[in-house]
């Protein structure tokens, strides 16, 4: 059976005008490969490597050149163009990959690069899409307190942030570590907390804990400055507010304070506000 989207072996059975064909070793069905493609002295009988998709006219078609992505493989494609019915993907091949609206995690723009993967759709078509979720593999050489690369591809109100950590493996910034300007299509650089058993992998983007209050304190430190030297609310201020004006959590906010007040670089005052000293 011929396959599409794959690379695969197959035979040549017979010659044409414009190119010739090719079957696979069962002899079921042929695919063209056109006469520019052709190999010099490829004959009947011989066995040639060939990826198979389908032309600008919905045919199957053969081709010896490699694309940067096979069926249901993860790959960073360059959108080449946007029209009214969807992206089209620029991925080695001389038909460029479509990539539906539907199939998209946030509206893409010409120029940009973007992680997919590339599925048959219900017409039997290839497509590309960028709900990459099923498509990504297991970890096998990743262990904690490693630090790794990524790309957010999804982010969850449940779950967090997935990452597509070196383009290829599943990891998850679970929502309790979230913080910050985390957005989908962001690379990041992460820490792994843990493996689990079946390969997925817990990340976080803050540090260390002991490191991480100094890291805050001195980023709480560039807040108050902004302020005149003095920031009007204190850890008693609620979440919200917190976030909003600091990116950090009440208890993260909570600990970079103590660290100050500690260190007596500030002083709360008797109107609940921080001032340097």
């Amino acid at each position: 059976m011929i396959k599409t989207a794959e690379f695969q072996t197959l035979i040549m059975s017979r010659s044409v005008e414009f190119g010739v064909y090719l079957k696979d070793k069962e002899g079921e069905g042929e695919v063209l490969l056109p006469k520019k493609q052709v190999p010099e002295g490829l004959k009947v009988g011989d066995e040639i490597e060939v990826f198979v998709y389908k032309d600008s006219n919905d045919r199957l078609i053969a081709t010896v050149n490699k694309p940067f992505v096979t069926l249901h493989k993860v790959a960073r494609l360059k959108v080449s163009q946007v029209t009214k019915i969807g992206a089209f993907l620029d991925w080695g091949l001389e038909k460029d990959l479509f990539l539906p609206f539907a199939q998209q995690t946030y509206r893409v723009k010409e120029g940009d690069e973007i992680l997919v993967s590339v599925y048959i759709d219900k017409s039997e078509r290839v497509a590309a899409t960028m709900k990459i979720y099923p498509y990504l593999e297991n970890a096998t050489d990743i262990k904690a307190e490693d630090v790794v690369e990524g790309t957010v591809y999804e982010i969850s109100d449940n779950f967090g942030a997935f990452v597509a950590i070196d383009d290829k493996y599943q990891g998850l910034i679970p929502k309790r570590e979230l913080y910050g300007d985390v957005e989908v299509g962001k690379k990041i650089h992460a820490r792994v907390i843990s493996v689990r058993e079946d390969g997925k992998v817990n990340l976080s983007i803050r540090k260390k804990s002991y490191l991480q209050i100094e890291s805050d304190a001195e980023k709480l430190i560039e807040i108050i400055k902004s302020y005149d030297g003095v920031l009007p609310f204190t850890d008693k201020a609620s979440p919200e507010v917190i976030k909003r004006e600091t990116g950090m959590s009440k208890n993260e906010f909570k600990k970079a304070v103590g660290n100050l007040y500690k260190n007596r670089v500030i002083e709360i005052t008797e109107n609940n506000k921080i001032r340097l000293i």
